[in-house]
C-alpha cells in the first residue's frame, strides 16, 4: 500500500528552522502550530493516507492546545505506533523537499539518521531529496518551504507454532 504526503509552510523571522528533525541555521523558520517541519509532516500524511488512517490534522488538530510547538518527531513516532497497533510496517519513505534556502543536502545524511531513528525503521530505506523553485513563487522568493513525500507499507503478519 503506498500513501501521499505534501505540507507548505510560510518562512518567518525568529523561529528556528526544523526539517527532518534537525535544526538547521538559518534566519528565518517555519511557522505552524507545531514547530512547522514540513517533512515530517509530509511522510506522517503519506503513512497515514496509505493505512487509510485519516491525516495529521485529525489525530493532532491545531485547535488542540496539547499540540501547540510539539516536536513533529513526536508526532511520527506517534503516526509509526498508530501503524504498528494497526497491523502495518513502513517499508519505504520517499520525499522532496523544496527550499529556495538554505542549501538541504549538507543535511540530509543527519535528517535521514533522525527520521529512521524515531521510527525505527533502516536509513537504506529512507530517501530525501533537495530542489529549489528556480525563483517561482512563494518558495522560489524564500517565502515558504514544501514538502512531498510517496510512503510504502505493508502487513505485518503473525505466525503460529503449531
Amino acid at each position: 500500500m503506498v500513501g501521499f504526503g505534501y505540507d507548505i509552510h510560510q518562512l518567518v523571522p525568529n523561529r528556528r528552522l526544523l526539517l527532518g528533525g534537525v535544526e538547521i541555521e538559518f534566519p528565518k523558520g517555519l511557522l505552524g502550530h507545531s514547530d512547522g517541519d514540513v517533512l515530517i509532516h509530509a511522510i506522517c500524511d503519506a503513512l497515514l493516507g496509505a493505512a487509510s488512517l485519516g491525516d495529521i490534522g485529525m489525530h493532532f488538530p491545531p485547535s488542540d492546545k496539547r499540540y501547540k510547538n510539539i516536536s513533529s518527531l513526536k508526532i511520527l513516532k506517534s503516526v509509526s505506533k498508530f501503524l504498528e497497533d494497526s497491523g502495518f510496517m513502513i517499508k519505504h519513505i520517499d520525499t522532496v523537499v523544496i527550499a529556495q534556502e538554505p542549501r538541504l543536502s549538507p543535511h540530509i545524511k543527519e535528517m535521514k539518521a533522525t527520521i529512521s531513528n524515531a521510527i525505527g525503521i533502516s536509513e537504506d530505506t529512507i530517501s530525501i531529496k533537495s530542489k529549489t523553485n528556480e525563483g517561482l513563487g512563494d518558495i522560489g522568493s524564500g517565502r515558504a518551504i514544501a514538502a512531498w513525500a510517496i510512503c510504502e507499507i505493508g502487513r505485518i503478519y503473525a505466525t503460529s507454532e503449531g
